[in-house]
């Protein structure tokens, strides 16, 4: 599966899970109520809809530029963490006015999400490939696609 069903399906099924998995821990971790922390997991999880989004475009489109394609152990590792530190930019200050505390007490907080998110990211990700293969930005190329039309040579009769 490839393509914009491959990227909703992805999407889809990682913030669904994301989301169980942010109000299960902002819940224990806020002391608040899951009636309040789920609605916030609902605005996280929609952030990061959109931004999973554009931030697996972006990759893919760096991706599909490098010489190897090969989704390394390294490669889903950095994927995972790039896409949590820049997510948490938007969310730290969403955190803190939802919960009507300070932006030092919702990067805490967060910290804690920002730790568990990228393994459950690196996991997903690894089944997701397992189970419906990579994207094509990360298979080698086949050799027609590498060959490139070579000049024309001139002839030995000029």
């Amino acid at each position: 599966m490839q393509g914009i069903k491959r990227k909703i399906i992805y999407v889809t099924a990682f913030e669904i899970i994301g989301m169980a998995i942010s109000t299960a821990w902002l819940t224990l971790l806020s002391g608040e109520s899951a009636t309040s922390t789920g609605p916030l997991a609902m605005m996280i999880t929609s952030i990061a809809v959109v931004w999973n989004l554009l931030y697996n475009t972006a990759f893919e489109y760096w991706e599909i530029r490098q010489v190897s394609r090969t989704r390394t152990v390294k490669r889903r590792i950095l994927h995972a963490i790039g896409f949590q530190i820049t997510l948490v930019m938007y969310l730290i200050p969403l955190i803190a006015w939802w919960l009507h505390i300070s932006l030092w007490q919702a990067f805490v907080l967060d910290f804690a999400l920002m730790l568990i998110i990228p393994c459950y990211s690196f996991i997903f990700n690894y089944i997701f490939d397992g189970l419906f293969d990579v994207p094509l930005s990360a298979q080698q190329p086949v050799e027609s696609d590498t060959l490139q039309a070579s000049p024309a040579r001139p002839s030995a009769s000029n």
